[in-house]
């Protein structure tokens, strides 16, 4: 499950998905879009072992953002009782589920929320238990009910039409035509771009790694943002891809030790910043690149201060935040209001929800590089796909 591409795409070792790389076509549309002009150093191909030759970034005309959200006074939560469906790793997983819990904790502190339940998930569990856990929090009248991760999708299909007067909320997946089904959905290819210029521009070897858990489409859009922001600052980086299991395989988000074995492929094979999202996997991407003096870059949340992964904070040096929490409080606002309208369609890095981290410092050289990709994205200047 692996692909390795160079200056020119070219193939590495190892099994490839057909058209996975990315043509010269949509890196030109990519350098193009970016009004990127060559180093001041020259131009030429990368040097083995010495760090890229960097693009400059896009002038800075405006705001990195221009918020798209309503920063309403908070409303009184306090009557609603709030079920929790976690996705396999659950509370404690430094990155996906407890996104999702940052936001409930917000809700209880700013809103007065009250009551919650959560239930887990277990790896390899069949069909039928996510739907037996949807059920039991809509039984038991906690309303509204909160499904985490895209693998519900088809289990709140069938769940939710049988209790239509509870709502239900899909994080990851968009659903239409179930009045009671809100999606909770984002662009983390934006995001993940931002982190694709960090790490072309931190590398020391100008080789960069990705480690996908499960290869599904939601997690290629990690994989084509990240190509992407790369290629558009340095043309020449090589990128190596993996990915922990196939689709359907969801244990692939909870194998450290497979996350470590994967990234110290990708460090032997010259990589020296790898870029995770492989929701608890990513904790044995961290240990691969502590034991080989190398750099991570962590996922969903800002994981350099995440307690489950303190051990490996000095080489994380920045993350892809994707702002669950921010969505889940503004779901909750909007269940509380009464006004599900305000949800917006996708949350993008226009309104902040997914940007990257700068905890502990080791990406501050670069804010301003970044800024100015995510400036552009965010006035359409760089249009980032969600597929490699």
């Amino acid at each position: 499950m692996r692909r390795t591409a160079g200056p020119a795409g070219e193939s590495g070792r190892g099994w490839r998905r057909p058209g996975a790389a990315l043509t010269a076509v949509a890196l030109a549309g990519v350098l193009a879009l970016s009004g990127c002009a060559k180093d001041a150093r020259g131009g030429g191909g990368a040097v083995e072992g010495q760090p890229c030759r960097t693009e400059q970034a896009p002038a800075v005309t405006g705001p990195a953002t221009t918020s798209k959200r309503a920063d309403a006074p908070a409303p009184d939560a306090s009557r609603l009782r709030v079920g929790l469906a976690f996705d396999i790793g659950g509370r404690g997983d430094a990155s996906f589920n407890d996104a999702t819990v940052a936001g409930l904790e917000r809700a209880k502190s700013e809103m007065g929320l009250a009551e919650t339940k959560e239930l887990d998930a277990a790896a390899g569990e069949p069909e039928d238990a996510k739907q037996t856990r949807l059920r039991q929090l809509a039984r038991e009248g906690f309303n509204p009910v909160i499904a985490v991760g895209y693998a519900y999708a088809d289990s709140v299909k069938v769940v939710a039409p049988e209790f239509p007067g509870t709502k239900f909320a899909l994080i990851d997946e968009e659903i239409d035509g179930i009045p009671n089904v809100t999606s909770l959905v984002f662009a983390e290819e934006q995001g993940s771009f931002l982190v694709g210029v960090i790490a072309a521009h931190k590398s020391r070897t100008c080789s960069i790694g990705f480690v996908g858990g499960v290869e599904t489409p939601l997690i290629q859009k990690f994989q084509a943002g990240f190509e992407q922001g790369a290629k558009a600052a340095a043309p020449d980086v090589r990128i190596q891809t993996d990915y922990l299991t196939p689709a359907g395989d969801f244990s692939g988000f909870q194998d450290p030790n497979k996350g470590s074995e994967v990234t110290r492929g990708q460090l032997d094979a010259g990589a020296d910043v790898v870029y995770h999202a492989a929701g608890a996997s990513g904790k044995g991407v961290f240990a691969a690149a502590a034991g080989a003096d190398a750099m991570a870059i962590g996922v969903d949340s800002d994981q350099y201060v995440q307690p489950n992964v303190a051990q490996y904070k000095d080489v994380i040096i920045t993350s892809m935040l994707k702002r669950i929490d921010l969505a889940v409080f503004d779901y909750l606002a909007a269940v509380a209001r009464g006004d599900l309208s305000a949800v917006p369609p996708k949350f993008d890095l226009s309104m902040d929800a997914v940007t990257y981290s700068t905890s502990g410092g080791k990406v501050d050289d670069l804010t301003q590089v970044a800024d100015a990709y995510k400036a552009a994205i965010s006035r359409g200047d760089i249009q980032v796909s969600p597929t490699p």
